[in-house]
């Protein structure tokens, strides 16, 4: 496997624009022509199937932002294909921050964005190939509950989705389509599956905060 940095973090107040490219609403233009089945374009959105459609979503949604590790090249950071969607690597420990200070000033998330530290603790960005450590045992009903319900892996129950993934999922529950979700699930179960066992969130420090 590829060596992954560990990247340092970075002091940011509103990161959230970073996330606006996932809350996009106008995702299927009409990519139409005589040579492609009418039914078929209609129904996936102007692709040729749902995959390639999940896939379109995934790319212009920014997924790979925060779940795909990344390397460090001589021009930048670029996504570790090995890791596609693979979320925060396991073997990658947190860095080495005042937690209290920063729980209480705000927040500070790493550079390839796979680790966000603030109020609520430390959040990881998660596995989603369909790998058992990923979202292999996953349905596609328990998908869209994540976005409908806000709840961590779409289980009623479960603790509330934590930033920024709750951001992204509180507006694509606004913006979103049951098929565009669909699609999106139905591209992540063609990847790679990676095993990779992202760490749990970690509670805050702060006192005062749950």
């Amino acid at each position: 496997m590829k060596k992954k940095l560990n990247f340092p973090v970075v002091a940011i107040t509103m990161p959230f624009f970073l996330l606006l490219a996932c809350n996009s609403g106008q995702t299927g233009q009409d990519k139409s022509s005589p040579a492609r089945d009418t039914i078929s374009a209609n129904q996936y959105g102007g692709f040729p199937s749902q995959v390639a459609w999940g896939q379109h979503l995934v790319s212009i949604g920014g997924c790979n932002d925060c779940h795909t590790p990344k390397i460090m090249t001589n021009m930048g950071p670029v996504l570790d294909t090995a890791m596609y969607l693979a979320g925060h690597p396991a073997n990658v420990p947190p860095p080495q921050i005042n937690r209290t200070e920063i729980e209480s000033k705000g927040l500070i998330v790493t550079n390839d964005l796979s680790v966000w530290i603030g109020p609520w603790g430390i959040s990881y960005a998660a596995n989603l190939t369909p790998d058992a450590t990923g979202t292999g045992s996953w349905s596609e009903a328990q998908f869209l509950s994540v976005f409908r319900g806000g709840k961590a892996k779409g289980i009623e129950g479960n603790r509330s989705l934590l930033p920024p993934m709750n951001f992204v999922a509180e507006g694509l529950n606004h913006t979103a389509s049951d098929e565009e979700l669909k699609a999106v699930f139905a591209y992540l179960k063609s990847v790679k599956p990676v095993n990779n066992l992202v760490p749990a969130p970690v509670r805050p420090v702060t006192s005062g905060n749950h």
